[in-house]
């Protein structure tokens, strides 16, 4: 048999296997929220909850992998009689936080080590019936003495369980990112989600349309994942962990199914990716000249990591500011950036940058906002970029002047080409970590030259 993996719909038999009842078929996480409410208090311990949840995948799992029904020439996977199976009530209401748990469980089951199937978690509720499983208050009763979800789980189910985590959905190779996705993140991930995103809107239009689907998570992408996350009753933050990724992809498969269409295959011939699978000594380009920019603005606020001059080449001074940084906060110290270290380093960026208004004020720049803004991007931080491009278009009319309305739409965009052009950096109307740093230093060379007095000179030449 093949390794299990998560479907995406299972068919419920509305009564007891040789009786005479409707089947219905239901997306496999919006079963396990059905089960979970019609079984289990929504004023249980959350730690009580996340066991009962994964005993509940893992047995209907357990029915799928084993085709237990089927093989038996019936045409469904599991019934909704307690006495065979669990509790599954057509059309119910589901309990807002056990929506949000299963959202995130979902794809998690339990297996015993050296075995590959979902165990088949038999269980009870522990007073009107008992069984050599889990009794569900009594996992209320552990949960309140402090037991972690895995530690219930062994108590009931044994020490040699694991709980296997982030299954492929469908069969599909495609998982949920290893970090979650946010306003700054790069890479094929981010435009799996934009195309997706850009489908459904077609359904829902309340969901705004991303311009540019680049693999690049700017503010119309997170505009987009939060209203996505406004219809469907998640948290929403804007930030694409394994919940929204999910309910994305079961929304995209839904849609295309009721419009009979196929995926519209959009192919990048180019994605700009500020984090490739790895940066390392040896490394070059936009990527590494954006890590060096970080750690040099982190280098001010952390005094174990040692500052680096953005150049976009990995050598090997750069190779000991990430050891540092990796050392700092308690990570691998190996001198590779990938996902993990990437992530630490981003989000300690991000935390310090989002203190500091990203407003224009005259006179004076403000740092990179972490976020790259592109055609489509709408912030407070595009407006300030478009006062900085007004600004220096005083001196270089070959820049377009814009209008400042927050928006980056395609004159702001011919301004950002025209700049990079005139400072020779690549061309790509994309204004990242290289594009601002160069922006405000001429921005500030200008400035400052516009405010000399007689006989002042800085040591440059401010006029060009």
């Amino acid at each position: 048999m093949a390794l299990p993996f998560i479907p995406e719909t299972i068919t419920v038999h509305l009564g007891a296997p040789d009786q005479p009842a409707e089947n219905v078929t239901v997306p496999f996480a919006d079963y396990v929220a059905n089960v979970a409410s019609s079984e289990l208090y929504p004023t249980w311990p959350e730690n009580a909850l996340r066991a009962n949840i994964l005993a509940q995948t893992s047995f209907a799992l357990n029915r799928i992998y084993t085709e237990y029904y089927r093989s038996r020439g019936y045409d469904f996977d599991i019934t909704n009689s307690t006495v065979n199976d669990q509790a599954y009530v057509d059309g119910r209401g589901i309990f807002e936080n056990v929506n949000r748990l299963t959202a995130e469980l979902f794809d998690d089951y339990i297996r015993r080590e050296n075995n590959v199937e979902p165990l088949a978690a038999q269980y009870c509720d522990g007073i009107r019936t008992t069984c050599a499983g889990l009794s569900q208050w009594g996992s209320v009763d552990l949960a309140n003495r402090g037991y972690t979800p895995y530690e219930i789980l062994q108590y009931y189910y044994g020490d040699n369980i694991i709980i296997e985590q982030n299954t492929p959905v469908g069969g599909s190779n495609i998982r949920p990112p290893a970090f979650p996705l946010q306003a700054g993140s790069y890479g094929e991930k981010v435009r799996i989600l934009q195309t997706r995103l850009n489908r459904i809107s077609r359904n829902f239009p309340s969901i705004p349309k991303i311009v540019l689907v680049d693999g690049i998570f700017s503010t119309d992408t997170e505009a987009a994942v939060r209203q996505f996350q406004e219809i469907f009753g998640l948290a929403a933050d804007g930030i694409v962990g394994k919940a929204t990724w999910y309910a994305v992809e079961r929304l995209y498969t839904s849609v295309k199914r009721l419009t009979d269409l196929q995926s519209e295959g959009i192919r990048l011939e180019e994605v700009t990716q500020q984090l490739p699978y790895v940066l390392k000594e040896g490394s070059s380009g936009i990527p590494v000249y954006n890590l060096q920019y970080y750690i040099r603005f982190l280098s001010n606020y952390y005094n174990t990591i040692p500052s680096v001059v953005p150049d976009g080449s990995f050598g090997p001074l750069t190779k000991n500011a990430v050891e540092e940084l990796q050392r700092t906060f308690g990570l691998t110290v190996d001198g590779i950036v990938g996902d993990q270290t990437w992530y630490a380093l981003y989000n300690a960026y991000l935390g310090i940058i989002r203190t500091i208004p990203q407003r224009y004020t005259e006179g004076s720049t403000v740092p990179y906002g972490g976020i790259p803004l592109r055609l489509g991007s709408e912030s407070e931080s595009v407006r300030t970029l478009q006062q900085y491009l007004n600004y220096i278009a005083q001196t270089y009319p070959e820049i377009p002047t814009v209008t400042p309305t927050g928006y980056f739409g395609t004159r702001t965009q011919q301004s950002v080409l025209a700049f990079q052009r005139l400072e020779r950096l690549a061309e790509t109307g994309v204004a990242e970590a290289a594009t601002w740093q160069a922006l405000t230093d001429l921005y500030n060379a200008l400035y400052l030259g516009a405010g000399l007095g007689a006989g002042q000179y800085p040591g440059y030449d401010v006029g060009g």
